[in-house]
């Protein structure tokens, strides 16, 4: 039996549930001092046609995103990324990032933008490393006053009759 490289976390990303919700909300609070979601806006979440809320499950719940859409815009934007303490450094945020954008590309968006905090390093390195461009700031975003960072990433175009082999 193969084992699994140290670098995969054993998760899987899946479209969260509404049975998911009380896992959601307790997420929220181990991961956010501020600016945490409610109970009330991710049960919408859930439900909203213009969202697409997806958990990473390994041990119990390791991860979520939240991707928002506009109708009629081919921007995409990521709202939220989410990980588990106890899942952090495993590469948890970094599949539900391609998740992420594999559901933006699958609502035909070519772009997708976010906000991350000024001091969270790590998710900028990690936005860089995928390709993602800072383009702005929002001063005195955050409940903590702190600024978000504006990144954005415009998905490479597939050819028309290309092969994917």
């Amino acid at each position: 039996m193969a084992s699994r490289p140290a670098h995969s976390p054993p998760v899987r990303v899946r479209a969260a549930k509404a049975r998911d919700l009380d896992a959601l909300v307790e997420l929220e609070s181990q991961v956010f001092a501020t600016d945490r979601l409610s109970r009330r806006s991710l049960r919408r979440f859930l439900t909203s046609p213009s969202t697409v809320l997806l958990v990473a499950e390994g041990d119990g719940l390791a991860g979520t995103a939240i991707v928002l859409f506009r109708p009629g815009s081919k921007v995409a934007r990521l709202y939220s990324i989410a990980v588990a303490p106890h899942m952090s450094g495993k590469g948890v945020a970094q599949q539900l990032l391609r998740a992420a954008e594999r559901a933006a590309r699958l609502r035909g968006c070519d772009t997708m933008r976010l906000e991350v905090h000024e001091t969270n390093h790590a998710a900028i390195a990690r936005y860089r490393k995928q390709g993602y461009a800072e383009f702005g700031r929002h001063r005195r975003y955050y409940d903590d006053g702190g600024d978000a960072l504006r990144f954005h990433k415009k998905f490479a175009q597939r050819r028309q009759g290309s092969s994917t082999q």
